[in-house]
């Protein structure tokens, strides 16, 4: 018993000191250049539409699409169709009529005895002005 009450003791620590710091005083021009150097990089180039297309989805089908003026792309999962309009107006310099986009769901495989998943993606097809082009590859 006498264990257990030596440890159920508890040392008695003096608190510590507070050492009284300086106050600063910061202008409100300085807190807001700071602000504006603390936003992530990722959203300011998300912002500028370079972040928001992953690459162009070339198939027999994307293709033919282009024949009639729409190309299709693959993008982030949360990017919107107006954030899609924007980037691709910056990005070719072509004047957007429609934007679609669809969720592709992912698909399960096989490898032999191995089963897997196949990743899922969203993806975009843009319309945009006759006579215009986007140069894919």
């Amino acid at each position: 018993m006498a264990i257990i009450n030596i440890l159920k003791r508890k040392k008695k620590i003096e608190p510590k000191k507070a050492q009284e710091k300086p106050e600063i005083q910061i202008d409100k021009e300085n807190q807001k250049k700071n602000q504006e150097k603390s936003k992530s990089p990722k959203k300011e180039l998300q912002k500028a539409g370079i972040e928001v297309l992953f690459s162009p989805h070339i198939t027999e089908k994307s293709i033919s699409l282009s024949r009639q003026d729409q190309y299709v792309f693959k993008v982030p999962p949360k990017t919107n169709k107006i954030e899609l309009r924007k980037a691709i107006e910056k990005k070719f310099n072509v004047n957007v009529i429609d934007v679609k986009t669809s969720n592709v769901r992912p698909k399960k495989i096989k490898f032999g005895k191995t089963e897997g998943w196949k990743k899922g993606y969203k993806k975009a097809i843009i319309r945009i002005k006759k006579g215009q082009k986007i140069d894919i590859t």
